[in-house]
């Protein structure tokens, strides 16, 4: 595998998923903005739609077909493409050589592999932080004693089914006793208390209840832990970890209608968030994947939020959550599928040219033309028949290879997809040998007279017939071998000849291995007999030249044209 080509169209890939990214985050941001008034569970949404997008996005670039844009990619002309595309599709391309970027530009490649490992790095240290903090928390949950008090477990129970949530919802006395309540979890998430909370009072209790069974009702902690993931992939990238921050903070407004909603007055629930923001440890540290009660961090807005009367709290409906995630896929699927002009790169295309015997061909002219952009590519095989292209823009290709002495190898469509290696390797056989024969002689045609010939000629070869006999290769191009080195010129017929009849014989022979016309045969029956006796009588008595492959004779096809012309 060639590591270094596919470490730039990685690093192509990486850009465009986080080009596509900020074009994401920038549609949430401009939403949120204009439903500042509106709730929060419906900003909330946004934002989580917005970095659950940017999260799938490279999985349904990889898997989606590509779709090219004309329109994006011109607003992306600053990404330098791999090979510059014709500007004109009606002029005429010239052909480019490929040669092999690794020698070419090992700078460029050096840098494209050090950048991938930096963000490799990033990637696994942001992970890694998250995961420590699953270990945090499990240890912490896993030395939790639960609070057992009948009262609180039969109140925790009934606001559950309250707000839809059909499992039962554990409640843990943690042993640091300035922890914050908090809740952490998918299947069955507890909430944690710091120690001592048995004795808060029943307003406190009652109104971290509410507010942590709504985040486990919203599923928040999920949410956030994704968020957190789309942080680790772009972990270079600004807006992502701003977008994450703005989800966990939508997420403790909307829980924080939701405690309103429930019939506790706004200037309590203020009161008793900001007793436990001064007496409990603020420090988030260790809480990376959780959703602590009162962060210092959005107190402020929290406040200015709970106490503005004026704002929306309302839940949000069935219908729209549905137009919301329809509008997500309608945005997603089409940004997915598009290709940056950076990115529309396939990583390479290899293959071995031999010849039938199995040696290799060198010095082979390999051509890829790309129709529909008009791109043809060149390259020409090493001295053991290997050729490769590197960077060639993706699409479907057109194969030809030449090589003098040997018929044309046509591959008529060969699909070349981004950041995958294809290959493909070629048999050249041994071309057919046309002769033409000209046979002139004065007396041109009479009235009525009749011309034969052949409109259009016979397209490719006429399996010869006969006994079975050593394998024949056709051949093509400008081979000069097999060389005749005996050559009998026909007659025109004296009565094809008075009768003006004129016209060309088309034949058909294998050359044997001694250099004798074998299974002559006359390959256009409409023409005159006599004529075709005359060519077949004089070309039975040539003799080749045998043609050699690596040092073996072969037998080869032959096409025979006598030309019958009666001058003027």
């Amino acid at each position: 595998m060639n590591f270094l080509s596919s470490s730039e169209v990685s690093l192509a890939f990486l850009i465009a998923c986080s080009l596509k990214a900020t074009f994401l985050i920038a549609i949430a941001w401009f939403l949120s903005t204009a439903l500042r008034r509106q709730p929060a569970a419906l900003r909330h949404l946004v934002w989580t739609v917005a970095v659950l997008s940017a999260l799938v996005l490279p999985l349904l670039a990889s898997l989606l077909p590509a779709w090219h844009s004309t329109a994006l990619g011109n607003a992306s002309r600053f990404l330098p493409p791999t090979l510059a595309l014709p500007g004109n599709a009606a002029s005429q391309p010239l052909p480019t050589t490929i040669v092999n970027a690794v020698a070419a530009s090992p700078t460029l490649n050096k840098l494209a592999d050090v950048l991938l490992l930096i963000w490799f790095a990033g990637f696994l240290f942001v992970l890694f932080r998250l995961i420590l903090g699953f270990f945090l928390l499990a240890r912490i949950s896993s030395r939790a004693v639960p609070l057992t008090t009948q009262s609180w477990t039969e109140h925790v129970s009934e606001r559950s089914r309250s707000l839809g949530i059909d499992r039962p919802v554990p409640v843990f006395l943690s042993r640091d006793t300035r922890s914050m309540p908090l809740t952490w979890g998918v299947f069955r998430p507890p909430i944690l208390l710091p120690a001592g909370a048995a004795r808060w009072s029943e307003d406190r209790l009652r109104i971290v209840f509410a507010h942590e069974l709504a985040h486990i009702a919203r599923r928040d902690w999920l949410w956030q832990v994704l968020a957190e993931l789309s942080c680790a992939v772009y972990w270079f990238h600004p807006l992502v970890w701003l977008a994450a921050a703005r989800l966990r903070r939508e997420s403790e407004c909307a829980c924080d209608d939701a405690v309103l909603n429930s019939g506790i007055e706004p200037s309590q629930y203020a009161n008793q968030l900001l007793d436990l923001a001064k007496s409990l440890n603020p420090s988030a540290r260790a809480w990376s994947a959780a959703l602590a009660f009162a962060r210092r961090s959005n107190l402020e807005r929290r406040f200015s939020a709970m106490l503005n009367s004026s704002i929306n709290r309302s839940n949000l409906s069935r219908r729209t959550r549905v137009a919301m995630l329809f509008f997500a896929l309608s945005l997603l699927v089409p940004l997915a599928a598009v290709r940056l002009p950076a990115q529309n790169v396939a990583g390479k295309f290899s293959g071995v040219v031999s010849d039938p015997s199995g040696a290799a061909v060198p010095n082979a002219t390999v051509i890829l033309t790309n129709h529909k952009t008009n791109l043809i590519q060149m390259t020409t095989s090493d001295a053991v028949g290997h050729f490769s292209f590197v960077g060639l823009p993706s699409g479907e290709f057109e194969m030809r290879v030449v090589k003098q002495g040997f018929a044309e190898f046509l591959a008529p469509q060969i699909a070349l997809n981004p950041a995958q290696e294809s290959s493909q390797n070629v048999t050249l056989l041994v071309g057919p040998v046309n002769e033409e024969v000209n046979v002139i002689v004065p007396g041109g045609p009479k009235q009525g007279s009749v011309q034969g010939g052949v409109q259009g000629g016979v397209q490719g070869g006429v399996a010869p017939n006969g006994p079975a006999g050593p394998k024949r290769i056709r051949i093509g191009g400008e081979v000069q071998a097999p060389k005749i080195i005996a050559k009998i010129q026909p007659v025109y017929p004296a009565v094809a000849r008075t009768a003006g009849i004129q016209g060309t014989v088309i034949l058909h022979a294998v050359i044997g291995m001694e250099g004798n016309p074998l299974q002559l045969r006359v390959m256009n029956n409409q023409i005159d007999p006599e004529l075709s006796r005359a060519a077949v009588e004089a070309v039975s008595q040539w003799r080749y030249r045998p043609t050699l492959l690596n040092g073996e004779p072969i037998e080869v096809d032959t096409i025979i044209k006598v030309n019958f012309t009666l001058a003027e």
